[in-house]
């Protein structure tokens, strides 16, 4: 299938967004959690993996972007084109990783805030407002609500971090650097925690599907049509910027926090109060206020991100399985969408009372979780773009597709072997 040609083409700056959308939800637990973490265990020890990581899971985010502007469709239809079975295996996927990761990026969230705010209410009543207040942007402003507000939040951390980073670089002790931390496996790093950090890094594969909704609620807005170069291009950006950032945070915890009497708590309250001193060290006293701004802001525009990603991907799975229309499908979000935001929000809240006292255990399971689906979905992802709904010229070239396997053996080689040493 050629791409649609139903709307006008637009210019790059029309159609710029998803890809940032996408990288807010990237940056979040992944790097402000996980990476700091790398970096104070390991100094730039564990920096290579982060990056074979970057690179093994590129092409299964970049094929969510690629397969929404050459189709017109999102990735829940190429799973649908695959066979029910797919659908089904993203559901339980989908259903499974939501409360879980939902509930982490809220638990963080809620702690930073409430500790920026100083407010003293029960956890879950924070977290319950925060919820709220994710659920009212999207009422009110809907999928354009979101790309601007994505927008202006990403600006404030990409200065504020790259600000830390440029004052941190200087004390930076590059001697620990190494492609594979072989030697630090499992006496300073632990397996799990190598599993966790790569599951989330730089997000699930699944949030690839979301992209691809993204880039076709972005058409909707606009009334045009991404073309597949620009698609490509405007993920490329918001991959590189994770990217980038994720080393930032590695370079800031190996810069201030390796090697030093402190270590990083499991207690959400404790970490959070961590983690902004960890700025507050580099840049001085005076960046207390901005860096409160900036890792607040940070963690909102991810649960913001997810409290919209999550609902988008189950309600369009819903319309493929009961076979709706590429008509119905095309008006965008429905009754489902809402309902399932509700639904995802309350379970999220009462996830609080039960985790509130660890968030890196919950956040490492979270991510272990992706790290084992990330094969299975990487590999559908695959096949959708190679399928004859895609134009041979959108088609991934053999070095992407070489990239493609190469990853798929690797991360699930990995699980499986995982798997079998837990036996």
């Amino acid at each position: 299938m050629s791409e649609p040609t139903h709307r006008s083409r637009a210019s790059f700056w029309t159609c710029f967004g998803p890809g940032l959308i996408w990288a807010a939800t990237s940056v979040g637990v992944s790097h402000l959690v996980q990476s700091t973490r790398a970096g104070a265990m390991a100094g730039f020890g564990l920096a290579g993996v982060i990056v074979i990581a970057l690179l093994l899971k590129y092409p299964f985010f970049e094929y969510g972007a690629r397969y929404a502007s050459a189709t017109g469709r999102s990735l829940v239809e190429g799973y649908r084109d695959i066979g029910r079975w797919a659908l089904w295996l993203f559901l339980a996927i989908t259903v499974a990783t939501a409360i879980v990761s939902v509930s982490a990026v809220l638990l963080f969230t809620a702690y930073l805030t409430a500790f920026a705010l100083g407010i003293t209410w029960p956890l879950p009543v924070t977290g319950a407002a925060i919820l709220a207040l994710c659920i009212g942007l999207l009422w009110v402003g809907r999928f354009r609500g979101l790309d601007l507000t994505i927008k202006v939040i990403l600006a404030v951390l990409g200065i504020s971090t790259l600000a830390a980073v440029i004052v941190a670089l200087p004390r930076a002790d590059i001697s620990t650097l190494t492609l594979w931390p072989g030697n630090l496996i499992p006496t300073v790093v632990p397996v799990a925690f190598l599993l966790a950090l790569i599951g989330w890094m730089p997000s699930p594969v699944d949030v690839s599907v979301w992209s691809s909704l993204w880039t076709l609620a972005k058409d909707k807005t606009t009334g045009a049509t991404t073309s597949v170069g620009i698609a490509r291009r405007d993920f490329l950006i918001g991959y590189v910027g994770t990217a980038a950032l994720a080393l930032g945070f590695v370079t800031l915890g190996a810069t201030v926090l390796f090697q030093t009497d402190t270590t990083l708590s499991d207690a959400g309250a404790v970490f959070s109060t961590q983690l902004v001193d960890l700025y507050s060290q580099t840049l001085g006293g005076w960046s207390r206020p901005l860096v409160l701004v900036a890792a607040v802001t940070t963690m909102f525009s991810t649960t913001l991100a997810v409290s919209d990603g999550f609902p988008r991907a189950f309600a369009r799975t819903l319309q493929n399985l009961r076979s709706a229309s590429e008509e119905e499908m095309a008006e965008g979000v429905d009754r489902n969408y809402w309902i399932s935001m509700l639904g995802q929000s309350a379970i999220a809240v009462l996830v609080l009372l039960f985790f509130a006292g660890n968030l890196t255990t919950m956040v490492d399971f979270a991510t272990t979780v992706a790290f084992m689906t990330a094969p299975v979905l990487g590999y559908l992802n695959l096949k959708a773009v190679t399928s004859a709904a895609v134009a041979p010229e959108h088609r991934p070239g053999p070095a992407m597709r070489a990239l493609s396997w190469v990853g798929l053996l690797l991360l699930g080689g990995t699980g499986i072997a995982y798997v079998i040493s837990l036996l």
